[in-house]
């Protein structure tokens, strides 16, 4: 990857970052940890892997992103208004009374297929999602971003043997895999370790990456499918709140936002005035 495509990404990265952090500050609530670990994973999509056009949101032949871990909604609304699909000031309503974003993701906002909040809804729905392209004999791809509190939940099981024994190598399915969640660390509340082997166990064909090197993220997705036949796994790890150094892989992190001083000083941190 030449150094201006990758300065891009982190540009971007940095930039959906700080919209958090605002957004946030000025909601009052919110979950930095979940945006923040997935900030680079988004800039890479949405530049050089998802067939979508912010002019036609609803483009029938477009690629299909579920944010299964809604309540990370605030740093999919940050890369769609930078991607152009609604105006930049719509950001500035994020937790407002009668704002146009809420709390957790909704499909009310252009470019948003679904809306999430209760953890283990996005996989299966994204499943559906591929079955009924693959009937249609439509060749859009669907990807699902996931938490790891999603796969503690039975529904995301199900939805994984169905996808696997129906061949559906039309979805990926990207866990941001930062093992900190609401009620504490993953090792601490449900441990998937050796995730990997099951998941290879259950049909699917699995990849394990560093979800903040933007070059792995695009070269992994750019494969995609990984095996013919088989639904694809992007097992992302991740530091939960990745770029503020006080707040990186703490539960805290998990749900809040930052005060007055804290703000100037995790902007201070990602380079942004």
């Amino acid at each position: 990857m030449d150094g201006e495509k990758l300065e891009q990404y982190r540009n971007l990265a940095t930039r959906i970052r700080a919209h958090c952090l605002r957004m946030t500050h000025r909601g009052m609530s919110g979950h930095l940890g979940s945006m923040f670990s997935m900030a680079d994973m988004l800039a890479v999509l949405y530049t050089s892997i998802l067939k979508v056009d912010a002019k036609n949101p609803e483009w029938p032949d477009r690629d299909r992103f579920i944010l299964s871990k809604g309540h990370g909604g605030a740093a999919v609304f940050a890369v769609l208004a930078e991607k152009g699909f609604f105006p930049m000031e719509w950001l500035d309503t994020y937790y407002l009374d009668d704002g146009k974003l809420s709390g957790h993701i909704s499909h009310h906002v252009p470019g948003v297929e679904f809306s999430t909040g209760s953890l283990g809804h996005g996989l299966p729905v994204a499943v559906g999602m591929a079955l009924a392209a693959r009937k249609d004999d439509k060749h859009h791809r669907i990807f699902c971003m996931m938490s790891d509190g999603d796969c503690n939940e039975g529904s995301t099981w199900e939805a994984l043997m169905f996808a696997a024994q129906h061949n559906l190598d039309n979805i990926t399915v990207i866990v941001d895999y930062n093992r900190v969640q609401a009620l504490g660390k993953m090792a601490d509340v449900i441990e998937m370790e050796p995730f990997a082997p099951k998941l290879e166990l259950f049909g699917w064909a699995v990849r394990e990456i560093d979800g903040h090197d933007c070059e792995q993220v695009e070269d992994t997705l750019s494969e995609l499918p990984f095996e013919p036949g088989k639904p694809s796994w992007v097992l992302a790890r991740t530091v939960k709140c990745k770029g503020v150094s006080w707040l990186e892989d703490t539960v805290g992190s998990h749900y809040g936002c930052v005060n007055d001083e804290e703000l100037a000083r995790a902007l201070a941190e990602l380079g942004v005035s």
